[in-house]
């Protein structure tokens, strides 16, 4: 089993939010999307509603529905949803709600209405999902933690570019790593660099490369705090807004530079996507 734990398919046609950062400019169909898992060796996926789709998840949900064996769906939704719905979502195979907070105010998660939310995610053994810059995640961390479900971290937890594995906030991240019930996804690490705030052409080989050794840094100390029993793979596809930095499979192969050993990465790639995302296990 190869999991990647984070992409997206989507229709640049499909209704999109109100209240959104950009909107895209292409379609990311399924199609295309198995096609690179089958020509890359990857057995399964998990799709992440586009923040700039909202609390629509019609369109991920067919998906989900076309290809139940092989794909798991992270949602967006409003903490008002309750038990009916959920258990209709995770029927589907829905696994997670994603909580994209990049350029949004921050919500209280230890308001009584987030925490019945997150206590019913908890009771689906679901996960709650957070993007957000790393410098604010403590405080959200500490309150899902206290709602009992179990927490992805996308995007290696956004450090600051220009601090990277030194900054604070991915320390206070390694700090919780002793609760057992938080994750990080290892994607995305183009999105944390100085290469992703300049013009194509300041780009520059030596800029490129400090990126790509802060990326080794940090995955090693997440690596060294969570172990492979808690990180994950995405290749983050279709690399929306930073298409010029990568590929499908130059975002796997990354995983190889980030986790050198081939058992480490085997664990991250197979039984702990498996298990987190609820994937039943591979048979011989």
């Amino acid at each position: 089993m190869v999991v990647d734990g984070h992409a997206h398919v989507f229709l640049k046609d499909l209704p999109l939010a109100g209240t959104r950062r950009y909107a895209p400019g292409h379609d990311a169909t399924p199609a295309h999307y198995l096609g690179l898992l089958d020509a890359h060796g990857v057995t399964h996926g998990v799709l992440v509603q586009p923040s700039f789709l909202g609390t629509d998840n019609s369109y991920l949900l067919s998906v989900l529905h076309a290809h139940a064996q092989r794909l798991r769906g992270v949602v967006m939704l409003d903490p008002a949803t309750d038990e009916a719905q959920l258990a209709a979502l995770n029927a589907a195979g829905v696994v997670g709600v994603r909580l994209n907070l990049m350029g949004q105010p921050l919500p209280d998660l230890d308001a009584p209405q987030w925490q019945g939310f997150l206590a019913r995610l908890a009771a689906l053994d679901w996960h709650l999902e957070l993007h957000r810059q790393a410098a604010d995640l403590p405080p959200l961390l500490d309150a899902a933690l206290r709602a009992g479900c179990r927490i992805v971290v996308d995007h290696f937890g956004r450090p600051d570019a220009a601090q990277t594995y030194a900054d604070p906030g991915l320390a206070a991240l390694l700090r919780r790593a002793a609760s057992g019930r938080i994750w990080v996804k290892l994607s995305a690490a183009y999105r944390n660099g100085l290469g992703a705030q300049v013009t194509v052409a300041q780009r520059t080989p030596a800029l490129l490369q400090a990126d790509a050794d802060a990326a080794r840094a940090c995955a090693g100390r997440l690596l060294a705090a969570f172990g492979p029993e808690r990180l994950v793979w995405g290749s983050d596809w279709p690399h929306t807004q930073h298409e010029q930095l990568t590929d499908y499979g130059a975002s796997l192969a990354a995983l190889a530079d980030w986790v050198p050993h081939a058992a480490q990465r085997a664990r991250i790639l197979g039984a702990t996507a498996a298990e987190l995302f609820h994937l039943p296990p591979q048979h011989p």
